[in-house]
Parts: structure tokens; sequence; C-alpha cells
């Protein structure tokens, strides 16, 4: 990576290419964004109030992609926060999701990704959901 803003362009396209494949229903795609190890993890609120950790793994949410029509699953992304430490950059972006056009739910995508063999790849997501205060 040749300054900061280079980096900083090539973090935000890895995270870009993940919605692509999301959008285009390219399950391939989306598996090629992750690194080997990925983890995925939702913070979800239960009907108790509790606060849960659902684990999620790469080729399992692949595979419900590969399932979706082209234009189904549409998050838009805000990248508010992106840093990076020679390898290692993080990325904070609220989003909200439409679901064949209609407003599904929002919430914050918080990443970690590492660039392995010049290539950011995404190696942590774990992400916000609500209904509500998406503004």
């Amino acid at each position: 990576m040749a300054n900061a803003q280079t980096a900083e362009d090539s973090v935000k396209a890895s995270v870009a290419q993940l919605f692509t494949a999301l959008k285009n229903a390219d399950s391939a795609m989306f598996v090629e964004s992750f690194s080997d190890s990925a983890i995925l993890q939702t913070i979800v609120n239960t009907n108790a109030h509790q606060t849960e950790i659902r684990n999620d793994k790469v080729n399992d949410v692949a595979e419900a992609v590969s399932k979706l029509h082209k234009n189904d699953a549409d998050e838009r992304i805000r990248f508010e926060i992106v840093k990076i430490d020679g390898p290692l950059a993080i990325v904070w972006a609220p989003y909200k999701l439409y679901f064949k056009g209609k407003f599904s739910h929002c919430g914050v995508d918080s990443f970690q990704l590492i660039c392995i063999n010049g290539k950011w790849k995404i190696h942590y997501l774990i992400d916000t959901r609500r209904k509500n205060n998406c503004e």
C-alpha cells in the first residue's frame, strides 16, 4: 500500500465487495471476501430483553446467499470509521438492509480486516440489528 489513502480505499473496496456479492447473490464472491478462519457474529436482543451473540459460519451464510435472487438483499452501508495499522484494519459502518425492496432492519457492522498477500480480507464481523432508530 503506497499511502494511507490508498490503503483506506483498498479496505473500503474489500468491504464493498462483500455487499456487492450479497446484492448479486454471488456466494463465491461472498466467501472470497473473508479470511480462511473468519468469524461472523450477530448481537441479538431476545424477547426476554437479554443480549445474546449468534455465531455463523461463512460457508453457511454463503449457502443462504446462493439461494437469493439478484437484488433480493441490498445492505447499504456508510463508512464512518476506517483505521489501519500495517496489516490490520478496522471498519465501523452503520447500515440499512433492504430485502426485496423493503426495509428490513438497520444497525452497525464492525469489521476487522487483515491484509494477506496484499489483499484485505475480512477476518471478523460482528453486527447489531434493530428495526427502529435507524437515522
